[in-house]
């Protein structure tokens, strides 16, 4: 079959196999590249069909489409996932027994897969290398890109050897897909795997159903409660803490307030991590507490909010993180709390590592990016944008400064004197004590160092500890002073010092906002999708007998509900009832396998349903 047959084929089998009548924007001219052998980057938001990309050329061409994948749960999900939708695909993992190996590896020797997921310090070694010359290739797929750049937020010294594999076979081509990348890490995916700039695809980093919130924190035990109660009640979600310790003792809280919490982090054993993993991906209303170990490859589709406990790496993983909510395109909310000590624990996180000096200025750089995005006035959305290179201008209308505006003041001579504080008491100090001797505090440490002799001593007493404390914050983000991780969090100053001491620049902030407006936002839970049929009986009761068919089928093969049909599909039987094949191959997320495998059972549900209420 020639590449122009193969290009129409892959339009029939995004219906016949997937269930969807048109591509999504750039899937067809990624599908079109790999069909004609060429090489390409791709990097599209969480949620926006990077998947098919690579898994309709590998069915359409001849040979086996070889998918590299970090996780092992990922490999899983997508094979149990595209299984269900009749592709002849399989992985090759440690979770497999020696027998369970042995056939995967028999089925690709009688090209009897389409796709073939495996880790990659598997694809990696002679054996499978020796397994692969054996075969026809379709393609390979590098999925989670991302940690092949030593400078993206993941790195993986594994994915940065994967060109010896791909260089030995230079004719198969490569398609490497990640959802967040900035700069310098799509440039080292392309570089990495010899892919050719002209055919690096951008599809946007934006995630618009996607509502973002930053507060700073203000007793977050309460705040935390405070969001699930009031925003979020019965829907699944993520928070994500920084140490094990934090992940256990928040686990912990949610469990005593009666939620449904569980941790997960690497201290604990492999068994308990599969059985939370496998909790929340099967049920609804679970909370998993984790570290960023948890999420990456996580296809649930309805999780309806990621939070952060505290302050992400980098606006590239914290665009990661909370790219695993509304996967499924309805509303969802990013909420995070931090503070100052977040800002210098993560410092010290850096300087501590083993990394070199260049890898630790680019992190300190990333991390004043994130405290910028914290402290910003603008939409939140427009500094993430920004920051991957894509211009945004305007409100979106779903964040917190959008829909909540932040109130700005000129703080030139507010900034002096905290400089000149910093600078009197020799940059040998915390943001705590620089504070006590601004509002005239005459503490133990204060008459130790005879700080209250200074003539910065209470010059500051016109404001609060809380506004000290969030302009100290603000010049950090500006780059106007620096925390010295290696000194216990001292602060000093910057070259850019200079030039508000000489009132060469003058420097406005923002001020810190109360307790929240009361503004209508995108609810985001399951609650959203009932309230379409809230004032409707008939459609109600249908939406819910349809939902206990798609749970019973879910546990009889021990799958996720989602992977026998998402919410989106029922809600669209709901609203249209198909009564017949054709009919019921028209609903999104509908192919010809799932037609044979639920056609009759889900239209036989409608049926009784329409049969016992009268319209």
């Amino acid at each position: 079959m020639n590449s122009i047959n193969h290009v129409e084929n892959s339009i029939q089998i995004l219906k016949s196999v997937f269930g969807y009548e048109t591509f999504r924007p750039l899937q067809e001219n990624i599908i079109t590249k790999l069909i004609n052998n060429e090489s390409c980057s791709v990097i599209m938001p969480t949620g926006s069909g990077k998947s098919l990309c690579f898994q309709i050329p590998a069915i359409c061409k001849e040979g086996l489409g070889v998918v590299i994948s970090p996780l092992i749960a990922l490999m899983q999900d997508q094979c149990t996932t595209l299984t269900q939708m009749g592709v002849k695909v399989a992985c090759l993992n440690s979770s497999l027994s020696f027998d369970e190996q042995y056939e995967v590896i028999e089925a690709v020797e009688m090209n009897q897969l389409d796709l073939l997921y495996v880790a990659p310090e598997r694809a990696l070694t002679e054996e499978f290398t020796n397994l692969l010359r054996k075969v026809d290739l379709a393609l390979f797929a590098i999925d989670e890109a991302h940690c092949v750049s030593q400078w993206g937020h993941d790195f993986r010294p594994q994915y940065l050897q994967l060109n010896q594999l791909l260089d030995k076979f230079v004719e198969v081509p490569r398609v490497a897909l990640t959802a967040t990348a900035d700069e310098a890490t799509r440039n080292e995916i392309r570089t990495q795997l010899n892919i050719p700039s002209e055919n690096e695809f951008i599809g946007g980093f934006d995630r618009e159903n996607i509502h973002y919130e930053i507060s700073l924190k203000n007793n977050p035990k309460k705040q935390l409660i405070d969001f699930i109660e009031k925003e979020e009640e019965g829907s699944s979600g993520i928070v994500y803490c920084l140490s094990r310790k934090k992940v256990d003792e928040i686990a912990a809280y949610l469990s005593s307030c009666g939620y449904r919490a569980f941790p997960y982090h690497a201290g604990l054993s492999s068994d308990r991590r599969t059985a939370t993993q496998n909790k929340f991906i099967r049920q609804e209303g679970i909370i998993i507490v984790a570290t960023v170990a948890f999420g990456m490859g996580i296809d649930k589709p309805d999780v309806r909010y990621v939070v952060h406990f505290d302050l992400p790496s980098s606006i590239e993983a914290y665009s990661q993180e909370t790219g695993r909510a509304g996967r499924d395109g309805e509303p969802a909310k990013a909420w995070m709390i931090y503070g100052f000590a977040d800002v210098a624990k993560r410092g010290s996180m850096i300087q501590s590592s083993l990394a070199n000096e260049q890898r630790k200025r680019i992190e300190s750089r990333k991390l004043n990016s994130l405290l910028g995005l914290c402290e910003t006035t603008k939409c939140r959305r427009e500094v993430i944008l920004n920051y991957f290179g894509e211009k945004y201008t305007g409100v979106c209308k779903n964040c917190d400064t959008c829909l909540n505006p932040v109130e700005q003041f000129n703080g030139t001579e507010d900034a002096q004197k905290i400089l000149s504080c910093i600078y009197r008491t020799d940059q040998m100090f915390g943001a705590g004590h620089v504070i006590d001797v601004l509002i005239g505090k005459e503490t133990e440490k204060v008459r130790k160092f005879r700080h209250q002799n200074l003539k910065v001593f209470g010059v500051g007493k016109d404001k609060s500890v809380r506004e000290w404390s969030s302009i100290i914050r603000q010049l950090v983000a500006a780059d106007y002073l620096k925390v010295d991780v290696e000194r216990f969090g001292s602060i000093k100053l910057t070259e850019k010092s200079r030039d508000i001491l000489t009132s060469k620049k003058e420097i406005n902030f923002r001020i810190d906002p109360g307790p929240a407006k009361k503004y209508k936002s995108k609810r985001a839970n399951n609650k959203v999708i009932k309230s379409n049929f809230k004032e409707n009986p008939t459609a109600n009761a249908l939406w819910e007998k349809l939902k206990e068919k798609r749970l019973k089928l879910a546990r009889d093969q021990n799958v996720p509900p989602y992977m026998i049909f998402q919410d989106k599909s029922l809600i669209e039987m709901v609203e249209q009832k198909p009564s017949n094949d054709s009919e019921f191959l028209a609903i999104n997320g509908v192919g010809e396998s799932k037609l044979a495998k639920y056609g009759d059972l889900f239209m036989s549900v409608i049926r009784e349903v329409n049969g016992n209420i009268k319209l």
